[in-house]
Parts: structure tokens; sequence; C-alpha cells
């Protein structure tokens, strides 16, 4: 085995990085995974199912110049990390919902925060369920489904479960008393000299711990879902010395050229937090704070997953587990002058994904387009369960065999406007449906009712990866073969 000196090598950007291997060395992913072609014989694969809260790829491995992630980072070393992996709609309980059954948001009908997706479709199977199902036993600790209790899903589960509701902030959100408001969002982020189980996270990895012991005996399926990068930006002070914020490249606060107000919203997220204004410029310092407190979240959940990774491999569960790491969606950091989610543009819809099969023969990069939609079915087929027929992803097992393998030529995600149809979903008057393909995202406004399209995106990833400048209205052909397209593949779902 890699011995995980060799491992670190490839974390040496910087001298601050030394502290990490000094603070997170035990919890390193070389002690939690099977390095990769290591013989194992996984037979009924146990699955530890890992979701993170608002991550955007800024992790090591996805070649975030920034990020301090070592374990994630070893995780996707020894698996299949999916270069271009996207959510269906960039906002908790329409992406999880998704992901969760296999189906869109529109055939769920879940576009907002308060619709479960049982009202539409009361008997179908969700991914943890199917498992559950076909004999194994189900667990959830954390945030897996949107977190009010009104969307928890007991048929998915074999018990009960664990922290699944964010409860008062005061000991999950915050510990200290000043940035603690009572029913309202208090301050934005905070750094407290605490240990990990100060904050919710470090209370779910304990919580998951004790689980792993509990099943460590039968076939599991262990969701575990960690509540941060989201607001606010909690994390114990070890995690913020790991970064000097004065490196941060922050992005202009300028909006993309050309593009329709539709495209766009008011951070209002970010906006109710005490320490942020609620109208006009985020100033430099406070942008830099947000950042600064983003990627401390980041390495925070980072050595959370190094605990379960290191639990694996102590219980012996290591070489028959495939542990899958996952995120709702991505998270503007002032890119395109946004902050938060909610948009349709690649920032807030590309999200990191990466499977892990215990003793795999080709781990490395897939580039190929996929969408989280494809998770159900691909860890179905990895543990050799029958894949339900009404489902609308596609297995990606073939691009873990082979990376240069596409399953398809597009991505599709969708947003609704005004920003106050999350909330209401009476309040709704346009559908935005985003399509990624290897070159374009083209993008189709549609009027609620009779899909009138009232207004087009169109950006070029050759040209501007960034996409700051809508080019609609200069390439008419290509916006009619890709609205074709678009028109195709909805009809189909």
């Amino acid at each position: 085995m890699i011995e995980c000196k060799n491992k670190w090598n490839n974390y040496k950007k910087g001298k601050f990085k030394l502290l990490l291997y000094l603070l997170l060395s035990p919890f390193l992913s070389c002690s939690g995974t099977p390095e990769s072609g290591e013989e194992t014989n996984i037979g009924n694969p146990n699955v530890l199912f890992i979701a993170v809260d608002d991550l955007r790829p800024t992790l090591g491995c996805y070649g975030d110049p920034w990020a301090v992630t070592p374990n994630v980072d070893g995780l996707a070393s020894g698996g299949v990390m999916f270069d271009r992996a996207y959510c269906q709609q960039a906002v908790c309980a329409p992406s999880r919902s998704s992901l969760m059954t296999g189906l869109r948001p529109d055939k769920l009908k879940v576009w907002g925060l308060k619709k479960h997706f049982r009202e539409t479709l009361p008997d179908v199977v969700t991914l943890p369920e199917h498992f559950k199902n076909n004999g194994y036993v189900t667990r959830a600790v954390g945030k897996i489904y949107h977190d009010p209790q009104s969307h928890k899903d007991s048929r998915s589960w074999s018990g009960e479960s664990v922290l699944s509701v964010t409860q008062n902030g005061k000991g999950h959100k915050y510990v200290l008393e000043e940035n603690y408001v009572e029913k309202k969002k208090g301050a934005a982020f905070e750094r407290a000299p605490v240990e990990d189980s100060a904050y919710i996270d470090g209370k779910v990895s304990d919580a998951a711990l004790r689980i792993l012991h509990e099943v460590k005996h039968k076939p599991f399926f262990l969701a575990v879902g960690y509540r941060r990068p989201h607001l606010p930006f909690s994390a114990p002070e070890k995690y913020w010395n790991l970064y000097d914020p004065e490196k941060f490249q922050i992005p202009e606060n300028i909006h993309p050229k050309d593009v329709p107000e539709v495209a766009l919203h008011r951070s209002q997220e970010l906006r109710g937090y005490t320490n942020v204004p609620n109208e006009g410029e985020i100033d430099s310092l406070k942008a830099r704070q947000l950042w600064h407190g983003y990627y401390a979240s980041v390495s925070y959940i980072d050595a959370q997953i190094g605990k379960l990774l290191s639990e694996l491999k102590k219980l012996n569960l290591a070489k028959n587990t495939i542990v899958v790491l996952w995120s709702d969606h991505g998270f503007h950091l002032q890119e395109q002058g946004l902050w938060c989610k909610a948009t349709n543009y690649e920032i807030a819809n590309r999200v990191p994904l990466i499977v892990n099969v215990p003793g795999t023969q080709n781990p490395g990069k897939a580039e190929g387009l996929v969408e989280l939609v494809d998770l159900y079915p691909t860890l179905a087929d990895l543990c050799n369960l029958p894949i339900p027929n009404k489902v609308d992803g596609k297995s990606l097992k073939p691009m873990m065999d082979d990376h240069s393998h596409k399953v398809k030529d597009f991505a599709l995600s969708q947003f609704i406007r005004p920003y106050e149809g999350l909330f209401n979903l009476n309040a709704r008057e346009v559908m935005g449906y985003s399509l990624r393909t290897e070159q374009y995202r083209y993008v189709e406004w549609r009027k609620i009712g009779d899909d009138e399209t009232v207004a087009t995106e169109l950006y070029d990833h050759k040209e501007d990866l960034p996409e700051m400048k809508n080019i609609s209205h200069e390439q008419p052909e290509q916006v009619e073969v890709l609205s074709e397209k678009l028109k195709d593949i909805l009809d189909k779902e």
C-alpha cells in the first residue's frame, strides 16, 4: 500500500499546508480506503453515501488552488471522480428529491422548498428504499432530504433518522452568543476555538460512527449528510487557520453581459444574515471574509469525512464498502455578481461527484457529462441490484470501467422565477431550462402554462468558461439547434 507520506506530496502547495498535515493526518484517507488495485472481494457491498450541502468543486482533487481537502482528495485518488457532474435544480429540496428518486423535478413537480415528492408520487421507491427492499439495512444521519421535519421520508430508512432536522442555532450553527439571533438568521460566519463536535457536523460524524458499529455485521446503506459549507459558515478556528485570506482571488462583482434580468437574483439567501447588508454591494472585505468562511467550512467537512473513512478501515469494512460523495448543487461566491445558488449557471449546477469502489483497477477522472439523477441506477448497478425501469438517469458504471466512455451528451438543469416561487409555487411565472452540452450552455426561459419562450441565453465554453457573455442574439443558428435538442429531451422525459 502506498504510504501516507507519498500521498501528501500532492498537497505541498504552500507553507501553511504543513499545518494541515499536523492537524488532519489522523484522518487522511490513505488509512480509510483500500488502495486502487488492492485485491478485495466486495461480494455484497455496503454503501457509505456522503452528502455535502452547497459544496461546489472546491476541492484539491478538482484542481482548486486553495482548498485543503486531503481526505476527499485521497478518496478520489482511489476511485472515479466525475469532472462534469450536474444537479437537476440548484436548490436543496428539488435537487435532493430528484437524486433520491432518480426522477427529474418536472416529474416530481418539486421545484420549491415546501412540497414533498410523495404528494405527487406517493408510491415512488427511493434509492435507499430500493436497497432496503433488497435486504439492506438503511440508515440516515444528518441532512439527506431537505431540512424541515415535513420533508423526512420514513419509508426510506430501516430506523429513525438521526440529526436530520436542524435544531436551535445554538450548539448547531453557532456557539458564540453574539452571533445567534432567536428564530432568525444570525451572523453569516463564525470562528471559535472549539472541538469539531461543538457544531452540527461534528455531532453528525459522532452519530455516524456509532451507527457504523451498529450495522457493521449486515449489508448496509448508510447515508451521512453534512450541512456546511451551507451558510452560516461556522467552523472551528483550526480550519480557518489553514488559509491566508489575502491569497484568495475574489471575482469581480459584475453581472454577465447582455443577460436577461430573469437569469439573476438579489442574493437573497445571503442578505438575511446580520453582518451582511440587506441591499447594495458586498464590499471587498466582507467578500474576503465570506470566502474565508466557505473554505474553512469545506476543510471542516473534509476532516469529518476523514473520520468516517478511518473508522471504515478500523472496522475492516473498507474492503467491502462503496463510498460515494456528492453535493446537492454548487454555490456562487460572487461569480457573475451573485452569491449562493438558485441560478442556471455552471457555478450553481456543477457539483463534485466521487464514487470509490474498493479494489478498483481503474481509478481516475471521467470527463463526460453526467447528472445527479444518474446516481440511483449507478449504485443499483454497482451493487448488483435490479435497476428500476422508471428512473430517468443512466448507470455510470461504463464510465467507471472506461473513463473515455460517455453515457449521454447533455446535462439538464432548471430553475423557477421569480425567486419567491421557491416558497410559494403559485408565484411561479417562468421556468428556465438549462442544457449543458460539450461546448455550450443554452438556457431557455418559458412562461408557466403556455411554454412561450420569453428569453434565451447561450454561453460558449470554449471562449467563455466563466459564462460572462450571453451570445444568444449573436448565434441564432446555434440557438435553434440547441432549442430543438432541448425540446426533444423534454418531450422524451
